[in-house]
Formats: C-alpha cells, sequence, structure tokens
C-alpha cells in the first residue's frame, strides 16, 4: 500500500532523509525508529502529504504524492507527535468537526464519531472541554481524530509517548485491533513497542535506513535478547558486548 523510493529530503545544509526505500503492505505495523533527529518525522510528513521531498517519491496505494496530494490525505489518517487539538471544544465536538472536514456526510456524521468515541475509550469524557482532559485522554482524542473517516493507513507518530503502563496497553491494544485491515506506520523511542505490537521495524539513523526486518530477528541480534543493546550498536556504530550485527 505504501511504497517509499530513493526519498531524500534536505533543509539547508543538513539531510534530513538520506536516499531511503522501503514497503509497507495492508496488514502490517512498522515501527519507525530511530534516535532524535534521524529523520522519522520526516519521513511520515513526507507520506502523509503535509511536507513535499526534495528527491524520490511515495506511492500510496498506487498513487504519487507528487501527483495527488489531495487524494492521497483523503487515505491517510494522521497523528502527529504534538496533534493541535481545539482545547476549547469538548470532545464530541471536536470529533464531530473533524468529521465535517473530512467529508463525512450528515447520515454517516453521528455514527462515525459514535464509533469512533467506543472504540477509543472516550464516551466518558465526551462532554468535557480538551483541556480538562489528562494527557492520556488527549492521546486518545488525538489518535480518534486520524482514523475517524476510517482510512485504508494509520501514521501515528510517538502515538503512546508520555503515557503511563496501563494507558500504553490501551493504546497497544487499539493498534492492533485497527491494524487487522489497515496498513500501519508509528514511529517509536520505546522499543518494548515494537516487540508488543509490530510485525516489521525500520531502524533510521542520520536520514539513513540501518535495518529493515521482523523484531525477532532485531532481538536475535544479542545473545542475551536485549533489544536496546542491538539499537545503540546499529544506530552508534558502537561495538557493544553480545550484540552481532
Amino acid at each position: 500500500m505504501i511504497e517509499v523510493k530513493n526519498l531524500k529530503k534536505v533543509f539547508g545544509e543538513v539531510t534530513a532523509v538520506d536516499d531511503i526505500s522501503f514497503k509497507v503492505k495492508k496488514g502490517e505495523v512498522l515501527g519507525f525508529l530511530g534516535p532524535n533527529g534521524a529523520g522519522k518525522s520526516t519521513t511520515m510528513k513526507i507520506i502523509s502529504c503535509f511536507i513535499a521531498p526534495t528527491a524520490g517519491d511515495v506511492l500510496v496505494c498506487g498513487d504519487s504524492i507528487m501527483a495527488e496530494p489531495i487524494k492521497i490525505k483523503e487515505k491517510i489518517g494522521y497523528m502527529p507527535e504534538n496533534a493541535p487539538l481545539y482545547a476549547e471544544m469538548t470532545v464530541g465536538d471536536f470529533l464531530t468537526f473533524v468529521a465535517e472536514m473530512r467529508g463525512i456526510d450528515k447520515m454517516g456524521l453521528e455514527n462515525a464519531v459514535h464509533n469512533t468515541v467506543e472504540l477509543c475509550g472516550l464516551c466518558d469524557v465526551f462532554y468535557r472541554p480538551i483541556e480538562m482532559l489528562s494527557k492520556g485522554y488527549k492521546k486518545r482524542v488525538s489518535m480518534a481524530q486520524a482514523f475517524i473517516h476510517d482510512p485504508e493507513i494509520l501514521i501515528l507518530d510517538e502515538p503512546t509517548d508520555g503515557l503511563d503502563p496501563n494507558q500504553k496497553h490501551e493504546v497497544r491494544e487499539l493498534i492492533k485491533q485497527l491494524s487487522k485491515d489497515k496498513c500501519i506506520i508509528l514511529s517509536t523511542h520505546i522499543l518494548e513497542e515494537v516487540e508488543a505490537i509490530c510485525t516489521r521495524a525500520i531502524i533510521i539513523s542520520e536520514g539513513k535506513i540501518r535495518y529493515n526486518g521482523t523484531p525477532v530477528d532485531l532481538k536475535s541480534k544479542s545473545t542475551t535478547g536485549v533489544v536496546h543493546d542491538v539499537f545503540r550498536a546499529i544506530t552508534t556504530g558502537a561495538k557493544v558486548q553480545g550484540v552481532t550485527l
């Protein structure tokens, strides 16, 4: 469903994304990993048609981001790391507004909002202003706006960052449920997230792909099964005891 082809993005003298290529299929949950400044968010913004690449292309369901950005945006649900929310609006009003902006007609709007609220566990805060919500609930609202239009593809930037263990579990279960008939890319700094919900992992560092494979294979590169050690070896080039690349 997604094919990234020789993608490059340059900001002034900084090459944020350096000639990367990969594919993601329906039913996959791709964990996009890397240290701060590696190029994860830039890549996701390009795929979502929020910024244009310097070179290369991305095909989404066969359409080029360069030729059909509006068409592609209709197929994608995007959750930025710090998703903008209208703090003074209630959860219900905000999601209704998003559904209307997404072009959902009046006949389907109520069902879309109701189903999304149920799925994200937002019933108890439906009438509450967003500014009064906890960080966990704000994350749920952010995710809800990303898939209220039932897109084929979800792009989630740090979906569990800052959540407590219980909230992380709930979001992970939601992602698993959504992945049954969607293509999902999520970026994360939390390596346990990859083992918990991802079917494949890509590690990017300094704009280049350093690893592309399954979480099981990634873990197997450490004799002790410590994924953090493997990640450090891949992204820093350092020799880490017990890790074979």
